[in-house]
């Protein structure tokens, strides 16, 4: 998949943030690999970065949960086909960041390649799923910002 294909079918969109998202030319390059390297096809992909009451709602309304997150993916394509959206809590982003100690633009990606992986089908209910998890978001963290 060609780098100016990624510019139109991975879009960012910022609502009530000031987040800097640096080099998205680059970053849209790598979630296409990590997508080709999960055998998936990039039909459309939306990340909007909201606050956490934004995602709040959206977990309640939508999955019946009533509690913060830092994330929440919407599946929209069917088979090996990526059509979704990705809703990321900023506030959580930097909460993440404190509490873990990394810097914000680490946690920032962990939780974007995380998005990414769950529209390639990676689930992270069990124990056993979380720990390939971030087994899978430390080797495209590692491999990212290598």
């Amino acid at each position: 998949m060609l780098g100016k294909d990624l510019q139109t079918k991975i879009q960012f969109h910022f609502q009530h943030s000031n987040l800097a998202l640096r080099d998205r030319r680059r970053l849209k390059i790598f979630i296409g690999s990590i997508i080709r390297k999960e055998k998936r096809r990039l039909e459309s992909l939306h990340f909007i970065f909201c606050a956490d009451d934004d995602l709040l709602s959206i977990n309640q309304e939508f999955l019946g949960h009533n509690y913060y997150t830092d994330i929440i993916t919407f599946e929209l394509g069917a088979d090996n086909i990526i059509k979704g959206e990705i809703y990321i809590s900023t506030d959580r982003v930097r909460e993440n960041a404190k509490t873990f100690n990394e810097p914000l633009y680490k946690e920032l990606h962990r939780v974007i390649f995380h998005g990414v992986l769950h529209l390639c089908g990676h689930q992270d209910k069990t124990r056993k799923e979380l720990i390939l998890m971030r087994k899978m978001e430390d080797k495209y963290l590692n491999l990212y910002f290598r």
